[in-house]
């Protein structure tokens, strides 16, 4: 919606099916100086007794360091609970004020939330909001073309205007369903249930690109987003992944590219994405991209001074041709206005502990301010990119006691500061926003595969016998060791991608795609660079990365992203939230 002019607020109009938005209708010769502020209430979904809602404020006054947004409802609308505000509310009155990291909106600036809400009846949108005791006023113009159709002069109710970037990307849009990965998951067993989610597409190699054997390439994504994106907001989930070197701890996704190959990662794999992406006819989709998974923790844990060293780590370390890589990346995509970056920042059960957290931030901050790099290059960071670490751990937590002894001290926990994903990156956004980056900064969960449901998954706390059977006992996470990683037996899907489900995080996404290979469990020739890692073995046992523990992987896997269908039907099965 137009953001530079001003109008009564005379209309309101509901959209039909489960999506709504507050929409003004401006009478003739209405005045075209800049509104205080302007709101956009958006209805994104909504069934018989409940909904959830986006908000985005835009402030077009004097910049401001904190904000409270009121309205008040007609109706019996009662919320529930909100995300990234502080939602309270008295009677039909509603209060939303900022959290601690998102309190400043500078002139022209945005600032979003969401809540979900209960009703009954008519869920008619409010009539007035008002921002610091100011009455915003939304303006679509005088000839604004509805609900349904934002016209070429309005970009619709979720854009955050010219120039500018979502404060969250995947607030108030879809996000792609990947055709290739739909097929084959609809063409599996029940798998119908879950093929229309959206996963990202991995840009493993150079070939990738253009489509590697018939294939989707790039621009057949690109072509088909558009197709699925119609005349709304559509995330496109690109995950960058071809470093000189790539994996330097493990074997299964060895890349292409050998250790000094930069000027190569850069010129033939950089170059040509950011090129494609440039095209005038994408400029509408927003592309989340994931940058380089496992690259830079493994810098920071398996390059030097302990038991985890590899000697191919500490080559990219020397060289320092990830830091490279990833600056030069982060540079080239972020100077794209539709581009949202995401750092990958491994998962708790890795860089969780303080000895290796405060490195990593250390590390993060490097390279985002380096090689042409700047901060403003990030949206935010991911964890848990194709790995099994729950989102939330709802039996225990790291502040619990046994007998007066913490579960820290626990073989699982084993000191570290943390036992679930959401409390990680909520951690680690926290220590990055004071390293420098910006404050709005957001993350994302990968929960493709740590539901863990089942039989096996626990109904409550352990018992109070030892801290190692409290927290054996209690944990929704089945797997022998933390530092496994390799189609992991017992493992479940995990929350369905979700937008902003939490302050903080952006959303829960399934950049892993589901039932595609973590990497061979014996060793295959081929062509793709991709090695026999013995975490893939069932039969191994194990290493210091992993405490000298069985693997857990399961048996007869095939190359890395190749197509497992053992392991897709056993994801559906310990699926949590269960598949209908």
């Amino acid at each position: 919606m137009s953001r530079t002019r001003m109008s009564l607020l005379t209309a309101l109009a509901l959209l039909t099916g489960t999506s709504g938005a507050a929409l003004i209708a401006a009478p003739a010769g209405a005045s075209t100086a800049a509104a205080p502020c302007t709101v956009d209430y958006k209805v994104q979904n909504q069934w018989d007794t409940g909904f959830t809602a986006a908000v985005t404020i835009t402030n077009n006054g004097a910049a401001k360091s904190s904000w409270s947004l009121k309205w008040s409802y007609a109706g019996n609308q009662k919320i529930s609970n909100g995300w990234n505000a502080k939602v309270s509310q008295s009677g039909s009155a509603v209060t939303a004020a900022n959290e601690s990291y998102n309190g400043t909106i500078p002139t022209g600036g945005s600032a979003s939330f969401g809540f979900q809400a209960s009703y009954s009846g008519t869920n008619a949108i409010p009539a007035t909001f008002t921002l610091d005791g100011v009455t915003c006023n939304v303006d679509s113009g005088p000839t604004d073309p509805g609900p349904t159709d934002p016209g070429p002069t309005d970009p619709g109710p979720t854009d955050p205007g010219p120039g500018g970037k979502a404060a969250n990307p995947y607030v108030g849009a879809k996000v792609y369903v990947n055709p290739e990965w739909s097929a084959r998951a609809a063409a599996e067993p029940g798998g119908s249930r879950i093929s229309n989610q959206p996963t990202a597409v991995w840009l493993d190699r150079i070939a990738a690109i253009n489509g590697v054997n018939g294939g989707m390439g790039l621009r057949a994504h690109l072509d088909e987003a558009l197709k699925q994106k119609g005349s709304g907001e559509l995330v496109v989930q690109l995950v960058i992944y071809d470093l000189p070197g790539r994996d330097c701890a493990a074997l299964a996704s060895n890349g292409e590219l050998g250790p000094n190959d930069l000027d190569k990662y850069k010129s033939q794999y950089i170059d040509p994405i950011v090129s494609i992406l440039s095209e005038s006819k994408y400029a509408g989709l927003r592309i989340a991209t994931v940058i380089e998974p496992d690259s830079l923790p493994n810098l920071v844990t398996n390059a030097g001074g302990t038991n985890t060293t590899t000697d191919a780590c500490v080559t990219m370390k020397s060289n320092g041709n990830y830091e490279k890589g990833v600056s030069y990346a982060l540079d080239k995509l972020g100077a794209l206005a539709n581009v949202y970056n995401y750092i990958d920042a491994g998962h708790h059960g890795w860089l969780g502990w303080d000895s290796n957290l405060g490195p990593s931030v250390q590390e993060f901050a490097k390279v985002a301010t380096s090689n042409g790099a700047s901060m403003s290059d990030v949206t935010g960071f991911i964890v848990n990119t194709a790995n099994y670490s729950p989102a939330k751990e709802p039996n225990f937590k790291v502040t619990d006691t046994v007998n007066g002894q913490t579960i820290r001290q626990s073989k699982w926990v084993d000191w570290n500061q943390y036992v679930d994903e959401q409390s990680f990156a909520l951690g680690l956004r926290e220590k990055l926003v004071a390293a420098g980056f910006d404050s709005g900064l957001g993350m994302l969960i990968d929960t493709s595969r740590n539901g863990w449901g089942g039989t096996a998954r626990p109904t409550g706390p352990g018992p109070q016998t030892s801290v190692d059977a409290y927290v054996d006992g209690s944990r929704i996470d089945r797997r022998i060791h933390a530092g496994n990683w390799c189609n992991q037996s017992g493992a479940g899907l995990g929350e369905r991608p979700t937008a902003a489900p939490a302050a903080g995080i952006d959303a829960y996404v399934w950049v892993k795609p589901p039932g595609e290979s973590d990497g061979n469990s014996a060793a295959i020739p081929n062509d793709e660079g991709k090695g026999f890692d013995r975490m893939c073995d069932p039969t191994y046992g194990g290493n210091a990365r992993n405490g000298n523990n069985p693997t857990g992987a399961l048996p007869n896997a095939p190359l890395a992203g190749h197509w497992f269908s053992a392991q897709f039907q056993q994801l559906m099965q310990n699926a949590y939230p269960p598949l209908p």
